[in-house]
């Protein structure tokens, strides 16, 4: 990676972060952590790895992306109005009345929503059909999908992981979330899913480790999968949960929590003053 597409990267990670606080805390009101520690994949993908048209959000032969942990869709918004899929003023009205943009991704409400999620465990097995489909349709493209370590204790992922293995899904890279943390407490405490990349080999899958937050780290790694023609590939993302907002960083209660508006603005300068 060059670096000023780096550091084109980074500035977009950056505004994700801030576009997506922004939008919280506007509601008062949201999922921080899970959110924040997704900032750089998404922009990964979407600004470097996808092949996607916002003029023409269901084109047959598009890269795909199933948010599977569908309430870090704030994330996922900020980069869509970033691209030009809908106007940046829908992001003030996230889970309001009438919104386009509810609280867990909806493909009938947001344009460039590829699958509606939410109900933790199930994206995965709608990514493995997606793929599958394609393949059978002759559609020369990649299926991405983001799972959460905490969503990864649910049994349907692994019936998922299984079947994707058994169909030799090339076209299917998809990332662990790995936070460390989930709704109720520390991953280690609650169900330990160690060794995590080990399960995924143990299934069949390409899988390796890296750094969530490193742009180049993530970039080979996304190359490594690519590469993978016969078998489905998983990028385990080490990351840290609330990463980038002052008062959400590392904390198991930025799950859910509230913001008041007056804190978003203070994350958003104190992400700008950061260079």
């Amino acid at each position: 990676m060059e670096e000023h597409e780096k550091r084109f990267l980074a500035a977009k990670a950056k505004k994700v972060r801030q576009l997506t606080i922004d939008s919280i805390g506007r509601l008062g009101v949201g999922h921080v952590g899970g959110s924040m520690s997704i900032a750089e994949v998404l922009t990964l993908l979407y600004y470097r790895h996808m092949n996607v048209d916002p003029q023409d959000p269901r084109r047959r032969d598009r890269d795909q992306l199933v948010l599977s942990k569908g309430h870090a869709g704030p994330s996922l918004y900020a980069v869509l109005a970033d691209k030009g899929y809908f106007p940046m003023d829908w992001l003030h009205t996230l889970n309001r009345g009438g919104t386009r943009l509810p609280s867990h991704c909806d493909r009938n409400l947001t344009p460039g929503v590829d699958m509606t999620t939410g109900s933790l465990g199930q994206g995965l097995s709608a990514a493995v059909g997606i793929a599958l489909g394609n393949r059978l349709d002759n559609i020369e493209s990649t299926v991405y999908c983001i799972i959460g370590d905490g969503e990864s204790n649910e049994g349907q992922v692994w019936e998922a992981a299984q079947a994707a293995s058994q169909y030799c899904l090339g076209n299917l890279i998809a990332f662990t979330d790995y936070n460390k943390m989930q709704i109720d407490g520390y991953m280690c405490d609650v169900m330990n899913i160690e060794d995590l990349t080990a399960k995924w080999v143990a299934f069949g899958w390409f899988a390796l480790r890296v750094n969530g937050h490193d742009l180049e780290e993530m970039d080979r790694a996304i190359e490594r999968a690519k590469a993978q023609k016969h078998r489905p590939s998983m990028i385990v993302l080490d990351t840290i949960k609330g990463k980038g907002i002052y008062f959400a960083e590392g904390k198991l209660a930025s799950h859910n929590m509230p913001v008041a508006y007056a804190d978003a603005l203070e994350a958003i300068d104190r992400l700008e003053k950061e260079g």
